[in-house]
């Protein structure tokens, strides 16, 4: 806790990017839509570049270093961005579109090398995938876990898992009563369709050896509000049901209360710390795989009632969690549309930092600040980019924070 109240000490508002350029972005006119503002929906840092995503589909590339823009990641004018990879397996960006002169019905998937990036030519990269379809609801998925690409085209029903370093096809799965794929740690979980039991099937992800296959009873006439695999331990949970955790090597079952549980709207499993984190009505909790609830967090309720990756960023080491949240509604220098960037302890619950519109960053109180930009070169206060927060990341390497709003801004925090 300690490391983590001086990593996260006096951070403050620094820079203010803007995403917006409708005239920078191609040489020929845009589509309509790409013209205009919109919530900034990811962000990935890597190699002192930020990018940010928004929802029209306009991916920017900023130096930290100049603080200028790069490039544009559009190569056409047509080109909408669904979302970004960064493969720290060969020190690249994939970004995954989908394009007006193809009515915006298949994903297709382009990997460019971070220094071309660096360079301002984003046209240097390459396609991936070309001979595969992505037509909706086709898919494609990357694993960062185990350096693997997993892709579903719904045309033929063929799951392909690829490898992240050199995008060669290892195996494919072709089974049209495949329900769902979950990847876990060095394994897949095949999910089949199910009536009185669900059939399952463990695959080695390397090459798509099963390693198990058995079934799960299930309570007739009750919806499965999810399964997943964890390692050896296998979840399962039903409506108005408890959840069970069967360890598929012993078959050892523990049933957790669904008083105690509730069905959570997201998932992150701790690998680092055999845990996993829950997020349910803005709240997050910590459970082991004993049914066994481990943390509970004092103040970090979140802003957006559904939680997803873009909004919270997880620190390497499992150790942190940070999340824009509530303010705190006592406070009487709390602006009233302006959240807060918590930082918690994720085995204690502590809060450990909190940037806020009436104190900049205190650390256990340790520091305060007026609430103006901090000597910043942002246009906006700090209260002001604390306000419709869209988006979340944190750059251990730089130990930074970087925020996206609604209004198409990027705002760096950092000490």
């Amino acid at each position: 806790m300690n490391d983590a109240q001086e990593r996260f000490r006096n951070i403050r508002l620094q820079e203010e990017y803007d995403t917006h350029d409708p005239k920078g972005c191609c040489d020929t006119q845009l589509l309509s839509f790409l013209e205009k503002r919109s919530k900034i929906i990811e962000i990935v840092a890597a190699h002192n570049i930020v990018f940010a995503l928004s929802q029209s589909g306009i991916c920017v590339a900023f130096s930290r270093e100049t603080n200028q823009r790069i490039c544009f990641l559009n190569i056409s004018p047509n080109e909408v961005i669904r979302s970004l990879f960064y493969n720290e397996n060969n020190d690249s960006l994939i970004t995954v579109s989908v394009y007006a002169s193809d009515n915006y019905d298949s994903l297709k998937c382009r990997t460019t090398s971070i220094e071309y990036i660096k360079g301002g030519k984003p046209d240097a990269g390459i396609a991936l995938l070309e001979s595969e379809s992505f037509k909706w609801p086709g898919f494609v998925e990357f694993d960062d876990l185990n350096g693997k690409l997993l892709t579903y085209s719904a045309q033929d029903s063929v799951y392909k898992v690829f490898d992240l370093k050199n995008y060669t096809m290892l195996y494919s799965i072709s089974d049209k009563n495949v329900r769902e794929i979950k990847i876990s740690r060095g394994i897949l979980l095949l999910i089949f369709k199910a009536s009185s039991h669900v059939p399952l099937k463990i695959l080695s992800i390397e090459d798509g050896t099963v390693l198990k296959t058995f079934n799960h009873l299930l309570h007739r006439n009750k919806n499965v509000d999810f399964i997943e695999l964890f390692n050896e331990k296998l979840l399962v949970k039903q409506e108005d049901e408890n959840l069970q955790i069967l360890d598929v090597h012993n078959s050892e079952l523990i049933e957790v209360s669904k008083t105690e549980f509730m069905t959570p709207s997201a998932f992150i499993f701790l690998y680092e710390n055999q845990l996993f984190l829950t997020f349910r009505n803005r709240t997050a909790a910590v459970w082991n795989f004993l049914g066994e609830l481990v943390t509970t967090f004092e103040d970090h309720l979140l802003w957006h009632p559904e939680w997803d990756t873009n909004n919270s960023h997880i620190t390497s080491d499992q150790t942190s969690i940070i999340s824009y949240c509530k303010a705190d509604s006592h406070d009487p220098l709390t602006e009233a549309n302006a959240g807060s960037i918590n930082i918690s302890n994720i085995l204690t619950g502590k809060c450990v930092a909190k940037i806020q519109a009436s104190g900049g960053c205190s650390c256990n109180d340790h520091c305060s600040s007026s609430g103006k930009t901090c000597n910043s070169k942002s246009s906006c206060s700090v209260a002001e980019a604390l306000e419709d927060i869209t988006a979340l990341f944190y750059d251990e390497e730089r130990n930074e924070i970087y925020t996206g709003n609604a209004h198409s801004l990027v705002h760096v925090w950092s000490n």
